[in-house]
């Protein structure tokens, strides 16, 4: 069984897609963590994000990369949606993508593009949203938990710039995939959310609820 799991940043649904992967025993990807190692190794290579000859080779990142605790920044954040409107760097990353969402047994994958182009024929695909000040909010409170000084402001800013490019980008834009159901957790604590998504694999995929 295929989950697919999208949805722009900060909607919470890496935290869905990770608690269905426990829920139903599958391996999880996060797709998003590959476009921000290839962001961050075209800043480690001195290159520039927009050019698209010089993102795709940062596609050659070393598999060791995607434990460095820099990617999860907000800058690493704003270079992964930078580099990720080349079709080049799609379309580089989609056999790795492609391969985990095929394995024997199924997978959980969450990103943007999961439903629409990598795995289409999921059995169940879900697009997690929030409205944007609820997801700055919630960054805002990830960075200041972790020590990292921000402003409100500026993460809401960042925000509406990369949802603009996600969603206008030519390749493979961010949108609702056919036969998903959104789930918007803007007014749902974590357990909440974590709930309604199970529900709603239940029903796509036609499983009876755990006891």
């Amino acid at each position: 069984m295929i989950i697919a799991v999208d949805g722009p940043t900060a909607s919470g649904k890496g935290t869905i897609a990770r608690a269905l992967a426990a829920h139903f025993g599958l391996p999880h990807l996060d797709t998003g963590l590959l476009y921000r190692a290839v962001g961050y190794q075209c800043g480690l290579d001195g290159g520039n994000p927009d050019d698209p000859a010089e993102a795709l080779a940062a596609t050659d990142f070393p598999d060791a990369l995607l434990a460095e605790p820099d990617l999860r920044s907000e800058a690493t954040g704003g270079l992964a949606s930078r580099v990720s409107v080349h079709p080049s760097v799609r379309q580089a990353l989609y056999e790795r993508q492609r391969a985990f969402a095929t394995q024997p047994g199924g997978a959980v994958l969450d990103g943007r593009d999961i439903g629409t182009v990598i795995a289409p024929e999921a059995a169940a695909k879900l697009f997690v949203t929030a409205s944007t000040e609820v997801r700055a909010r919630r960054r805002l409170h990830e960075m200041e938990e972790s020590g990292r000084p921000a402003r409100y402001e500026d993460i809401l800013a960042d925000l509406r710039r990369r949802d603009a490019r996600d969603t206008s980008r030519s390749e493979a834009p961010l949108a609702v995939a056919p036969g998903a159901l959104v789930l918007d957790t803007s007014d749902l604590g974590r357990e909440e959310a974590i709930a309604a998504a199970i529900r709603m694999v239940n029903e796509l995929t036609g499983q009876s609820p755990c006891p």
